[in-house]
């Protein structure tokens, strides 16, 4: 006997309009970028090895974003895109 599975529901939905690409997102993604870029920088120079910083970035951004009240998650996601990317660019550079 097959089982009956539940018909998958996303996160988000479709019909539901969530900010996504917003002014806060953008500076706050540029600012962990910098900040994990410039420490990317310091630890490959110092140590020869540098890390991802997309989980770190993340947690911040859902942290910071629960602070300021009223922040999907879909905001959460640009804001670690964005430094994740600004923070590989520094080190792939080395």
């Amino acid at each position: 006997m097959a089982e009956e599975k539940e018909p998958f529901k996303p996160f988000v939905p479709a019909s539901e309009l969530m900010p996504e690409f917003t002014l806060r997102a953008i500076i706050m993604g540029a600012i962990f970028g910098v900040i994990f870029g410039a420490a990317s920088v310091y630890l490959g120079l110092k140590v020869g090895l540098t890390v991802s910083a997309s989980i770190p970035i993340a947690v911040l951004a859902i942290s910071v974003f629960k602070r300021l009240g009223n922040a999907s998650i879909l905001e959460s996601n640009i804001v670690q895109t964005i430094g994740s990317a600004g923070e590989s660019v520094v080190a792939g550079s080395l």
